[in-house]
């Protein structure tokens, strides 16, 4: 087999991220033409058959980031290996090398019609993404038929367990380093995290805990807004949000409207909906933040409980604040991050496990509910490609 050692050597572990990769951002999707090969002559003396094409896989490994990729599939065809001919000394021609082409886990496969190939979420798991052609025989008149050939586009949604959401300058990166290994920039200034991180965080009894970090979403993030929303397909694949808020609201500049934390809250909401409302059915968190401001206290004493009770207080607000379906809250918390106060952040930590420890004992119910007929279609329905018509 093919694994691309000219392209995959190249790969690097993601431990440290070099001045150059921050610059040119993050890559979550690519797109680029790929060549099934083609099968061998027969041998119609001796009725020989061609040796089969070799196949296109994507495979996810990890370690590897597509933008590693990039660099090697923008200007030209990645293809898998020809089939042998039939010779006298072989009758049966040998089938061509399949061609590997590794990807971080979470990655989407569209063909170049639109339509949905297949997904590679687990380490190792492997996807036919091209077809070689069959070798001469018989029935092609002993001519080695061509491999598939098309373009592909790889959609990375990050895979965690914890996703941060709020808006700039609220402290999530703040938090995503403070409890994780993850080492994202912070500043001053909005908008300080421009492309996704992924951190773990690690407990004494080595139990992991992934947690992702993205980019600030703002009021009319909707309509491209500031960095706009596109980057909230990361949600998709989360088990669990982490809305992290400041306690004295929001305003992006003079300009803009000054947002109290209660509206903050609601927007964000909003902003989700309007990208997917499927993701408001997630567990969610609440963290309010920067309680070392000050009137800190008072505030939080005031809005904690509207903050409980979201869906009563929501319709006091204007549609272009309020959503439709409303967040539940499972925790609150009150935290100063940039203290990093050890006690607080054991807190997190442990809440953040309990909660999830609850999602997966929700999981193991429904799946233990289930009768093995619906285990049976649901797999089925998971495993099933979606495919576009097909011109004769």
């Amino acid at each position: 087999m093919v694994y691309l050692t000219h392209i995959l050597g190249y790969a690097k572990k993601v431990t440290k991220i070099h001045r150059k990769f921050l610059r040119s951002g993050f890559t979550d999707k690519l797109r680029f033409h790929i060549k099934a090969g083609t099968g061998g002559s027969g041998l119609a003396q001796y009725g020989g058959i061609g040796g089969r094409g070799g196949d296109v896989y994507v495979r996810a490994k990890e370690g590897f980031l597509l933008k590693d990729l990039s660099k090697y599939v923008s200007k030209k065809t990645l293809s898998a290996g020809t089939g042998f001919d039939s010779t006298k000394k072989g009758i049966l021609g040998q089938a061509g090398e399949d061609l590997i082409i590794n990807v971080p886990p979470g990655v989407t496969v569209y063909h170049e019609n639109g339509s949905i190939i297949g997904e590679v979420n687990e380490a190792e798991k492997k996807l036919v993404v091209a077809l070689g052609g069959v070798g001469g025989c018989k029935e092609t008149q002993f001519s080695g038929q061509r491999g598939e050939s098309h373009h592909i586009t790889l959609d990375l949604k990050l895979i965690s367990d914890v996703a941060l959401v709020g808006f700039p300058n609220a402290g999530k990166s703040t938090l995503i380093r403070t409890v994780s290994n993850a080492k994202p920039k912070i500043a001053e200034y909005p908008f300080t995290t421009v492309k996704p991180h992924l951190g773990t965080i690690y407990y004494p009894d080595f139990r992991e805990i992934t947690i992702t970090d993205l980019p600030g979403l703002i009021e009319g993030a909707h309509r491209n807004v500031g960095m706009g929303h596109a980057f909230l397909k990361h949600l998709e694949r989360s088990k669990m949000l982490l809305f992290v808020i400041d306690i004295q609201g929001f305003r992006l500049s003079a300009s803009h409207t000054k947002r109290n934390c209660l509206e903050t809250v609601l927007l964000l909401n909003k902003e989700i909906e309007l990208y997917n409302p499927e993701l408001l059915n997630k567990p969610a968190m609440l963290v309010l933040n920067k309680m070392d401001t000050p009137n800190a206290k008072k505030l939080c004493d005031e809005l904690k409980p509207k903050l409980e009770n979201l869906k009563e207080v929501s319709d006091d607000y204007p549609d272009q604040v309020c959503p439709d379906k409303v967040l539940e809250f499972e925790d609150i918390l009150t935290l100063s991050l940039i203290n990093k106060d050890k006690d607080e952040m054991n807190r997190l930590k442990t809440v953040i496990r309990e909660n999830l420890d609850k999602i997966h004992e929700v999981e193991n119910l429904k799946l233990e509910e289930e009768m093995p007929e619906e285990k049976l279609v649901k797999k089925l329905k998971s495993q099933l490609k979606i495919t576009a018509p097909t011109l004769v």
